[in-house]
C-alpha cells in the first residue's frame, strides 16, 4: 500500500518552481529577440521609405534645368508622403567636366549632390546620392571643376 502512494503522488514543489523559472527565461529571451527584431524592421522601413523618396528627388533634380549651378537647395518632403516623419532634402548643382576653356552657351557634364535625412527619435540618419546630367552653361554659372 505504501508504494502505491509514493509513485502517485505527483511533481514537489519545488520541480513546479524550477521548471517555472525555466520557462520564465526562455520566455523573457524570446520577448528580447522579439523586440530587436521589431526595431530593425522599423528602422529598415524608415531606411525604404528614405530610399525611395530620395530616388524621386533625385529623378525630379535630374531633370529641373532651371536649377542655378553652385546654389544649394533644400527642403522637406510633404508628410502625407513619409507616414508623418520629418524627412528632408538638401542638394547643389556643381559642373563636373567643361571642355577646355568653356564658356556660356556650350556643354557642360554637371553633378547632382543630394543629401537626405530623417529623425528617429532624437537620432539624425543620413545619406548622400549623385547623379549626373548633361547641361549648358549659363552666364554667371560657375565653371571652376574640381
Amino acid at each position: 500500500m505504501r508504494n502505491r502512494r509514493r509513485s502517485q503522488r505527483g511533481f514537489t514543489l519545488l520541480e513546479v518552481l524550477v521548471a517555472a523559472v525555466i520557462m520564465g527565461i526562455a520566455v523573457a529571451g524570446l520577448m528580447g529577440g522579439l523586440v530587436t527584431a521589431t526595431r530593425n524592421a522599423a528602422r529598415l522601413s524608415q531606411y525604404d521609405r528614405a530610399t525611395l523618396l530620395a530616388r524621386q528627388k533625385m529623378d525630379e533634380l535630374l531633370v529641373a534645368t532651371e536649377l542655378r549651378r553652385g546654389q544649394p537647395i533644400e527642403g522637406s518632403f510633404d508628410p502625407a508622403l513619409t507616414g508623418g516623419e520629418p524627412i528632408g532634402w538638401s542638394a547643389v548643382v556643381q559642373p563636373f567636366e567643361t571642355a577646355p576653356g568653356a564658356g556660356p552657351g556650350q556643354w557642360v557634364l554637371d553633378r547632382i549632390q543630394l543629401q537626405i535625412w530623417w529623425m528617429d527619435g532624437a537620432t539624425r540618419h543620413e545619406f548622400s546620392l549623385e547623379g549626373f546630367r548633361r547641361g549648358i552653361l549659363q552666364p554667371g554659372d560657375p565653371i571652376n571643376v574640381p
